[in-house]
């Protein structure tokens, strides 16, 4: 194997497109962690190889490295079919131009069709998001003072009313007008700042875990499936467990609201962490994230609320406020990570991705 250079490529290791430098021969010379990713393998075991023995590509893009060589042309391509040494076949938008990369003829720069989807579905969830949250914050404001004037209302007319039985009717104006001012300043109050530090997600787990079990104390099993190999995040410890705790405690609530008698011992929900790596939270691409997995056996959720159900005040529960998901999802944004569903009947999974390191 040729001497080949790594270190003057350094520069490359945090994009997060795939980035592959070959010599005059075609010749692997240097791969971003992204390529290694892409190629599911490393560069230490490719370098020196002939890039046309490491991945099959179509003849567009064989003519577009022989232009780049001999005539120092660059090409774009869309849509373009890579197939890798173990059969799994890849869909890329590349970029093939020359480069005077040390030991390098040619770059070339890659990017997975369902990874630019993603990152453009996350860009647009978080526009959205935010605003929703204006929205609701404006109406918030509409609605507080009117519900003052007829908790006030309903106060004064208690007094004026001589039958007990019909005070009863009051006292219920005014305890739902308390309960909508506690949402409506929910929706108004400002989040609390983040106060990051570094935090173990198994104690914040396990956090979690006690106050299901006391809540929850014989209708439901809470099982623990934890990479302890995982080192620290670094977050805020407050804002987490309140995520977490706000998914089991959904995930808890819609297994016991759809069970009875003996079914309600059924109820499971299973925390799991592994490590997730060369992944891009919010385009920045990060060599090693948590992958934690809140997973449950209950009804699922409702499917005309699946695309809205991080929305404010969107609940598939009776009785729900709709704040709990939004609250998580915004702080896990502000964590520079990610938070994803996938749901069906007797199969809830809350799958959330947060960078370690920075």
């Amino acid at each position: 194997m040729p001497d080949i250079p790594f270190t003057p490529f350094s520069g490359l290791d945090l994009l997060a497109s795939s980035v592959i430098l070959l010599d005059e021969r075609l010749a692997i010379v240097y791969m971003n962690p992204a390529a290694e990713n892409l190629l599911a393998t490393s560069v230490k075991v490719l370098a020196g190889r002939l890039l046309p023995g490491v991945v099959s590509y179509s003849q567009t893009l064989e003519v577009a490295l022989d232009n780049a060589l001999r005539h120092a042309w660059s090409h774009t391509g869309q849509n373009i079919e890579l197939r890798r040494g173990d059969g799994e076949s890849l869909h890329v938008n590349c970029t093939v131009g020359p480069t005077e990369a040390p030991g390098a003829r040619l770059l070339i720069e890659l990017w997975p069709i369902d990874q630019q989807l993603k990152v453009t579905r996350e860009e647009r969830l978080i526009e959205q998001q935010q605003a929703n949250r204006e929205l609701i914050r404006n109406l918030a404001h509409e609605i507080k003072n009117p519900l003052g004037g007829i908790r006030g209302a309903a106060q004064l007319l208690e007094h004026e009313l001589n039958n007990p039985d019909l005070r009863e009717y009051t006292q219920v104006i005014v305890k739902e007008a308390d309960r909508l001012q506690d949402l409506m300043q929910r929706l108004l109050s400002p989040h609390r700042p983040m106060q990051p530090g570094p935090v173990n997600i198994h104690e914040i787990l396990e956090r979690v875990r006690s106050l299901l079990t006391a809540e929850f104390p014989h209708t439901l099993s809470v099982q623990r499936d934890y990479d302890t190999s995982l080192p620290d995040l670094v977050g805020d410890r407050e804002q987490l467990i309140q995520v977490i705790l706000n998914v089991a405690r959904n995930a808890a609530q819609a297994i016991i609201g759809q069970a009875d008698g003996d079914a309600v011992k059924q109820g499971q929900i299973v925390l799991r962490t592994r490590a997730a790596r060369q992944v891009t939270l919010a385009k920045r691409r990060y060599k090693l994230a948590l992958d934690l997995q809140v997973t449950d056996n209950g009804p699922g959720i409702p499917e005309d609320i699946r695309e809205r159900m991080f929305y404010p005040l969107v609940s598939g529960r009776e009785g729900g406020n709709g704040l709990g998901l939004t609250l998580a999802q915004g702080f896990i944004q502000q964590h520079q990570g990610t938070i994803e569903c996938e749901s069906r009947s007797g199969y809830t999974c809350f799958r959330i991705l947060l960078p370690i390191g920075r």
